[in-house]
């Protein structure tokens, strides 16, 4: 039972996280091609409440049941590092810089120092 529930809570950490992170990416680029428009961001508003819920709700489960925020920590920035740049190309198209693979490739390298030391 245990294993399970924290497959759920790594689950809903991914998956807040994702969500909160296409509401982003969506939001930017719908608010930058209609010139400002506020009323288009507003189903943006609700998708990033419901990824916050489900990253709350991961957070408590993980904390819950590892009894080490840190590893929770490490979960989340890894969800973020594994999930924003493949979001941001599959929406954006847009290739990164040599600067930007860099930090990517450090914090992910960070992220894996912090799990497993």
């Amino acid at each position: 039972m245990s294993l399970t529930v924290k497959i759920v809570a790594v689950a809903a950490i991914f998956v807040g996280e994702a969500l909160s992170i296409i509401a982003e990416l969506i939001a930017s680029r719908q608010f930058g091609k209609a010139g400002g428009d506020v009323t288009m961001l507003l189903p943006m508003f609700v998708l990033i409440s419901v990824g916050g819920v489900l990253l709350v709700f991961g957070y408590a489960l993980g904390y819950m049941h590892l009894k080490n925020i840190w590893i929770i920590v490490a979960i989340s920035v890894g969800a973020i590092l594994v999930v924003e740049p493949v979001l941001a190309f599959i929406l954006f198209r847009d290739v990164p810089t040599a600067g930007s693979l860099v930090g990517l490739t450090l914090g992910a390298l960070g992220t894996v120092v912090a799990i497993f030391l």
